[in-house]
């Protein structure tokens, strides 16, 4: 039998069916990239390198779906994750809003892992 937290962190990844839909979705390109979101300061290489980001994270029991996901450079990823240059809520507000787009009926609260789900 699986722990509880297991099945907890396993709901918490991305799987291979949520990063190609993402990646399809995305079209293999950071989503602030796309907008030419604060590109001050970013390298070539840290643009290169691209990971989903979640928007919910993983450490507020965000699920590794693709409402919950886009794709991110480095430079970006960071900006997000480190909040250190001051965008942190002007970029999850694009976030959002670039999710809401996507999923006619995306709703914030099913992005979060329950185990009475």
């Amino acid at each position: 039998m699986k722990s509880r937290s297991s099945k907890a962190a396993k709901a918490r990844e991305f799987n291979k069916k949520a990063r190609d839909e993402i990646f399809m979705r995305d079209k293999g390109e950071c989503i602030f990239c796309q907008m030419n979101y604060h590109m001050e300061g970013a390298t070539w290489y840290s643009r290169e390198l691209r990971s989903i980001m979640h928007y919910i994270p993983r450490s507020r029991n965000g699920l590794g779906i693709p409402e919950n996901g886009a794709i991110g450079c480095q430079y970006h990823h960071d900006m997000l994750d480190n909040g250190n240059q001051g965008h942190r809520e002007e970029m999850l507000e694009i976030f959002r809003d670039y999710l809401i787009n996507h999923y006619k009926n995306w709703n914030e609260e099913r992005l979060i892992y329950s185990r009475w789900r």
